[in-house]
């Protein structure tokens, strides 16, 4: 998370909030929108074979489009396939 806090920090995530999602992501306060989309990034990458219908209805609902969701899914996704090539290597973060 500590990349990937960065370049939240970046985009004007405020610190604070950040630190809370690398702590705990599921504990984290959000708005809807927000706590929709990273509910549907743990369970995808927790459990994937779970996922269906009601977890994209339930982003369709928060107000995300199928391009939207489709763009999360990817991106979930592709985070955890490097991740696991990175971790099956031993590749180790730099300081």
């Amino acid at each position: 998370m500590q990349h990937h806090g960065e370049a939240l920090r970046a985009t004007g995530v405020e610190a604070a909030l950040v630190e809370a999602l690398a702590r705990d992501p599921a504990g984290a306060s959000l708005d809807q929108r927000s706590r929709a989309l990273v509910d549907y990034a743990l369970k995808l990458t927790k459990t994937p074979d779970s996922v269906g219908e009601t977890d994209v209805a339930a982003l369709r609902s928060r107000g995300l489009a199928d391009a939207a969701i489709h763009d999360a899914a990817c991106v979930v996704a592709y985070f955890n396939f490097v991740n696991r090539i990175a971790l099956g290597l031993g590749v180790e973060l730099e300081a």
